[in-house]
């Protein structure tokens, strides 16, 4: 989405601040209006949101120069009101490498946590009673700034450590698991470990704080896609693309014109289309520009997309779910010392998975 924030990047890595940040620096506002903060009050909170997430950033980059080091590579990190994702391209599959760039995270965290527990008195908080604590902490000092930060970093590391998809925890659950046993079978308990845990946090949001219940519905639905993938990533092992491609497609020549295309689509169920300029392929037409320009007369070379990319038709069909469940993409041509031979799409795709689910059970 383009109201997105790119901050820039750091080793390669763009760092981006998804539109939805805003609504909880929007949400820390008017709850310090509402119940009469001042402009001390909600710059200090502000600050401390921000700076949170900067630790978050920083979390995050554990993960992803960790990943580095086994040579996997990290597209974005991604802040969210909730919190921050690192999108890899893959997870190690290798249960030590899992669990050294899992724990590379909570690491950070902890660093930052002795770092200011080394800057901020932390035991003077410590030696007082709750009232004496209560008043000690309402001023808006930079001591008090850092014990926030002090203890939330301690937070971050306890909430990541519980045992579920798609935080920390699980992934260390997981790869725990997977030293003894399959990787299938190790996402299947950890994820259902993930569920069990998404359900009570459901209740108690529930009963005591609403944003529980988004916790929860994200780690369930988190646990849930995680173990879907590593089941479907099983079935497809040792398979090529050439065993699911789609071999019946309709091309069009650059110089066609859009109507030709148009056409097509109300007569047939092709929704999106390969085009080709002697036996090679040159650009993808997808459904939406299509529909987009359906009453412009225009020629197919003047709305195709030519950055798109091929797989060939022996290539790993693994590696091709990937490709299409991580890019914005979903058709892929196959090719044959470069002549078009076939698509890939996600529809397709996710019905050779379902034959192959019920030959193997």
């Amino acid at each position: 989405m383009k109201a997105n924030l790119n901050l820039g990047s750091i080793s390669g890595i763009k760092i981006i601040v998804h539109w939805t940040f805003f609504f909880l620096i929007a949400w820390i506002v008017f709850s310090e209006l509402k119940r009469g903060g001042t402009n001390e009050s909600i710059f200090f909170n502000v600050a401390l949101v921000l700076t949170v997430f900067a630790c978050v950033v920083l979390h995050e980059l554990g993960h992803a120069l960790t990943a580095k080091r086994f040579g996997i590579d990290t597209k974005k990190i991604t802040l969210l009101p909730i919190g921050g994702m690192a999108s890899l391209e893959r997870i190690p599959e290798s249960p030590k490498q899992e669990l050294l760039v899992t724990l590379a995270g909570p690491l950070v965290n902890i660093i930052i946590a002795l770092l200011l527990y080394f800057i901020v008195p932390v035991n003077e908080y410590m030696d007082l009673n709750f009232t004496e604590t209560f008043d000690v902490l309402m001023a808006f000092t930079l001591q008090n700034f850092l014990f926030y930060l002090f203890i939330v970093n301690v937070g971050l590391v306890l909430f990541n450590s519980i045992p579920a998809f798609p935080m920390d925890g699980g992934r260390i659950l997981r790869a725990l698991l997977a030293m003894k046993m399959s990787r299938v079978k190790a996402t299947k308990i950890a994820s259902s470990v993930g569920q069990v845990i998404a359900v009570f946090f459901l209740l108690i949001g529930l009963l005591y704080n609403p944003f529980l219940v988004i916790i929860a519905l994200f780690i369930f639905l988190g646990a849930y896609g995680e173990n879907q993938m590593v089941q479907h990533l099983e079935l497809l092992k040792d398979h090529t693309i050439e065993e699911a491609m789609i071999i019946n497609i309709t091309t069009f020549s650059p110089e066609d014109a859009l109507d030709l295309v148009v056409n097509k689509i109300i007569s047939g169920t092709e929704t999106n289309f390969v085009v080709v300029k002697d036996h090679k392929v040159v650009g993808i037409l997808y459904h939406k520009n299509i529909i987009d320009n359906s009453n412009k007369n225009v020629l197919v070379k003047d709305i195709m997309d030519i950055t798109f990319k091929t797989v060939k038709s022996t290539d790993d069909l693994k590696k091709t779910y990937q490709l299409i469940y991580d890019g914005k993409k979903s058709f892929i041509p196959v090719v044959d010392q470069e002549k078009l031979v076939g698509v890939i799409d996600a529809t397709n795709l996710n019905e050779y998975i379902l034959l192959q689910t019920k030959l193997a059970y």
